[in-house]
């Protein structure tokens, strides 16, 4: 099995992915290993001087003035953990647990954290062992890092607090008995570096950035499929074109579509009719898909160097070289996960309308979607749902970062709110799996009407992919079952898998020479 070495290679989005599904496992070399017990060392050292260091023998916050014995300076880590975990609100899902682990691990074993390594392997050990701590989602500011998130998800190092083992919620003790472990023993500065950090944050961005890449290439092949069934023109597709105004994102999409519809039918059979231009939200698709594409270019850029950094205070030089600084600060993820949930809202909205178009009853489609309408509703409704989850995630566009609220007695003065920003993102894509859902399902409805023309290899293969699991609709029915099953389609990637395997084997350029920037290397 392949491995990682922490603290060393580079974290991307692709290892995360692989770490999560088992393909990676995560180690810690023999330099890394030196270098943390090397930090370790030097905390110890500072830990039994009179010199004040913060957080290793003061207080924390606004206590930072107040001197810490010697004797003192161990418990004082264990209770910032019991102190700090004051969380609320539901419980974060495994899988943001799990990135939240790997994260803080990678953090910690660049050897500048003042750490134990067993402590380190630890946290492996329960990303190796699928054991999930307790971490409520909510008490965050983003601003000396997750303090709350990550005093939860560490409570369980020293015995305390709860997690998830095989589905099942229990108290730590219980898992350690049967693995007949006991809590490990934090040092002089162990404490306060597992709760100093971005990495709730930055776990959010992480999760984020691997669905909005594929909800993009999604909302992109459903967005083919509705131009086709409205005989949209491709004109506006024309590399030529996108080059007079060369953003990377729309000259991308521009490509995929051009390469998507290339060999239809149905564009043949209307390429000299007498329409001069089709509505925005079919022509300006590479203008609006590739403008939220730049901004998951810009939240990967900034996410990617936000999980291969140093993010707890203060930081270990040396003995006697330790800075007291903000590396903490969720700022410079903050503002990237505000535009981006600008930028996936956007996707939903542009959506909603091609639904609209859809419904419409012209272009010699029948109106909703129905031959027998008036006793039939047709798709009518759907397109409600839609309309209520575009507005809903233009609610959760208000930008978290543009607020703050001064906590620990003024001394952080100035939040982020960063965690914030994460979560309201995570809602705006789960928003948009069911707005492109909707879309899904009367675009494939759409598609049938236009029999017996054939639309390109890459477009009939998706819209049987629907097919295999989505009948067409002669009569009303249950649509929620439908749209959630067009939704599995969406999360899973169905149509993205197969798109690529035609590319693959037809070898067509379906990516333009984009592959690693807009993939999830």
């Amino acid at each position: 099995m392949k491995k990682f070495y922490l603290g060393k290679d580079k974290l991307t989005l692709f290892i995360i992915n692989k770490i999560l599904n088992k393909d990676v496992v995560l180690e810690i070399s023999e330099e890394v290993k030196e270098k943390i017990e090397k930090s370790y060392r030097a905390t110890q050292t500072a830990a039994a001087r009179e010199n004040p260091v913060y957080g290793v023998n003061t207080g924390f916050g606004p206590l930072c003035s107040t001197k810490i014995s010697t004797s003192e300076t161990v418990k004082l880590q264990y209770n910032i953990l019991k102190s700090h975990s004051a969380g609320v609100g539901d419980n974060l899902p495994d899988d943001i647990v799990k990135i939240m682990l790997i994260l803080k691990a990678h953090s910690l074993s660049f050897g500048y954290s003042g750490v134990n390594i067993d402590t380190i392997k630890r946290m492996l050990w329960f990303v190796e062992n699928d054991v999930f701590p307790v971490v409520p989602c909510q008490g965050s500011v983003g601003a000396s890092g997750d303090l709350a998130p990550l005093a939860h998800l560490f409570l369980p190092l020293i015995g305390q607090g709860q997690v998830k083992y095989n589905g099942k919620v229990c108290d730590t003790f219980e898992v350690y008995s049967k693995f007949g472990l006991n809590p490990v023993e934090l040092g002089p500065k162990e404490g306060l570096a597992l709760i100093n950090g971005t990495q709730f944050m930055a776990a959010f961005g992480v999760k984020s950035l691997l669905r909005m890449n594929n909800l993009l290439d999604n909302a992109d092949i459903i967005g083919a499929m509705s131009l086709e069934a409205l005989m949209g023109s491709v004109k506006p597709f024309e590399e030529r074109l996108h080059k007079l105004r060369a953003y990377v994102g729309c000259l991308y999409v521009a490509h995929r579509f051009r390469k998507l519809l290339e060999g239809s039918e149905i564009l043949k059979a209307h390429e000299y009719c007498d329409r001069v231009q089709d509505p925005y939200s079919l022509r300006c698709i590479p203008q609006v898909h590739g403008a939220s594409r730049n901004a998951y270019l810009h939240m990967k850029d900034i996410v990617l160097t936000e999980i291969n950094s140093v993010t707890d205070n203060p930081i270990i030089f040396g003995e006697d070289d330790i800075i007291s600084g903000g590396n903490f600060h969720g700022q410079p993820i903050a503002l990237p996960m505000d535009y981006a949930c600008f930028a996936m809202s956007e996707i939903g909205n542009i959506s909603d309308r091609r639904i609209y178009l859809l419904l419409e009853g012209k272009v010699g489609l029948p109106k909703l979607l129905m031959k027998d309408t008036g006793i039939n509703s047709g798709f009518m409704i759907p397109q409600y749902t839609s309309a209520a989850l575009v507005t809903e995630n233009k609610t959760l566009c208000f930008p978290a970062s543009a607020d703050s609220v001064p906590t620990s007695l003024g001394q952080e003065d100035h939040v982020s709110m960063g965690s914030i920003s994460g979560r309201k993102l995570d809602k705006v894509l789960d928003n948009l799996e069911n707005i492109l859902a909707v879309e899904l399902l009367c675009a494939a409805q759409a598609f049938d009407f236009r029999r017996p023309l054939k639309s390109s290899i890459f477009l009939e293969e998706c819209h049987e992919v629907v097919r295999k699991i989505i009948d067409h609709a002669d009569e009303d029915r249950i649509f929620a079952e439908d749209l959630k099953k067009a939704a599995d389609i969406i999360r899973q990637g169905l149509m993205v898998s197969v798109t690529e395997e035609i590319a693959k084997t037809k070898n067509i350029d379906l990516k333009g020479g984009f592959d690693e920037l807009f993939g999830i290397y």
